[in-house]
């Protein structure tokens, strides 16, 4: 895994240094087809981003486009990208970037069409401010486009509550964890009497994401300097975690993997830290559940996890229709229906007063005001500053937590080891 990751940064900083040479390959927006030509635009994305749908009505209203979409695992997707981006040819017209990889991408701008070229600045209201800029680059060009915003709550099985007996109604149950501290006490009191093959959480690494999302300060500070050995709250999360393994708590999966996927069908684990996106993880691996599974407040009472942009590379043919489609696939009235059909959270501000979205119940989890729950989540959290290898440094401690899981070494070992491999990414 982690020479995957080291191959995921070499292309990415190859490509500064091609970037000169691929000049004469990238697509200039002025050339781009129009009229009746018929074009095909094909945008490559990791897991379901909830567009599908709205690709049949954006080519109803334009009779010559034909869209393609791709879809790759996470740290695949974005370690393609960045080769596409080095070497100048392969990218699709349309690339979404996490919001854990916005950061090292928006360094390079000059492998992205600039949007403020092409009116971002007459749209920049739309998106919560922290979005918008969290995706310009230090020469003020602007690279993506936010789609949605992760808005935490807590996800739990109403059914395994009531056998392990905890409350079930979702109010009471987020008054068992006003804070982390609480919800691992929970969790202790479920491991005590919970059914036979159904732990508390998934695993230790996606609790630890949640928990640090919350932080003021995470991997990085403002000036780009990595922090992770010198956070105390890093640290704390990461010990906080451990010890809730250690209580028999996690049922030790590694999120988006196979297992992992597994594990909600076979009903390995009662919760879940659950940004808005993973509503529909859920849904798609745990469809006899319907009704089961309730969505309560997120310990601590807000907080960000993950995100996405579309971005527009700039070796495309189609640049000018590629940016009319991102325009259009983050507008506003596009979120508010991809939020309706999936759960995904818009990042459009004026959506969070719409009664379409704030009162929004979704009957696969019990009829549970996601609209509410997960707008109040967003708009409570404090934003916090993601460095250009963020990404990577959380999948080196996701790792450290696997291993520790699957008894390959102690905290400490593997708490070093990170540390490590957290120095080799950032050289």
């Amino acid at each position: 895994m982690f020479s995957e990751k080291l191959r995921v940064i070499a292309a990415i900083a190859a490509a500064g240094v091609l970037a000169a040479g691929c000049a004469s390959q990238q697509g200039d927006p002025s050339t781009a087809a129009s009229g009746d030509e018929k074009i095909t635009l094909t945008l490559n994305l990791f897991g379901n981003m909830g567009f599908k749908e709205l690709y049949t009505e954006y080519e109803a209203a334009h009779p010559n486009i034909k869209i393609v979409e791709r879809t790759s695992a996470y740290n695949d997707h974005h370690r393609n990208l960045a080769a596409h981006l080095a070497t100048g040819q392969g990218a699709a017209d349309i690339e979404g970037i996490d919001t854990g990889f916005i950061a090292r991408f928006r360094e390079q701008p000059q492998h992205f069409v600039d949007l403020n070229q092409h009116g971002a600045e007459q749209l920049k209201a739309r998106w919560l401010p922290w979005k918008w800029e969290a995706s310009v680059a230090k020469t003020g060009a602007q690279i993506g486009y936010g789609t949605d915003v992760g808005g935490l709550a807590m996800c739990y099985r109403r059914d395994l509550f009531e056998k392990a007996g905890l409350p079930t109604d979702r109010d009471e149950v987020s008054k068992l964890w006003p804070d982390w501290a609480s919800y691992l006490e929970a969790g202790k009191k479920y491991t005590a009497t919970k059914p036979e093959g159904a732990a508390f959480f998934d695993g230790a690494a996606q609790i630890f994401n949640a928990i640090v999302g919350q932080a003021a300060v995470g991997y990085y500070d403002t000036s780009d300097n990595v922090v992770v050995a010198s956070n105390p709250e890093v640290r704390e999360a990461y010990d906080q975690v451990l010890r809730a393994v250690a209580d028999g708590q996690s049922a030790k999966l590694v999120g988006s993997s196979p297992a992992w996927n597994t594990g909600f069908a076979k009903s390995q684990f009662a919760t879940i830290a659950c940004p808005a996106w993973m509503l529909a993880k859920i849904q798609d691996q745990a469809k006899e559940f319907a009704g089961k599974w309730d969505v309560a407040a997120i310990p601590g009472g807000g907080g960000n996890w993950g995100g996405s942009y579309l971005t527009v590379p700039a070796q495309g043919e189609h640049a000018k229709e590629a940016v009319e489609l991102i325009a259009w696939l983050t507008a506003p009235e596009q979120q508010i229906k991809v939020f309706g059909k999936h759960g995904i959270l818009p990042s459009t501000v004026e959506t969070y007063e719409k009664p379409e979205v704030t009162g929004l119940k979704h009957e696969f989890f019990n009829d549970a005001p996601i609209g509410k729950i997960f707008t109040t989540a967003a708009l409570n959290l404090k934003p916090q500053y993601q460095g250009p290898r963020a990404g990577d440094i959380q999948t080196a401690i996701r790792d450290a937590i696997n291993r520790v899981e699957e008894g390959k070494q102690n905290g400490d070992q593997a708490w070093q080891q990170m540390l490590t491999d957290v120095e080799r990414i950032n050289k």
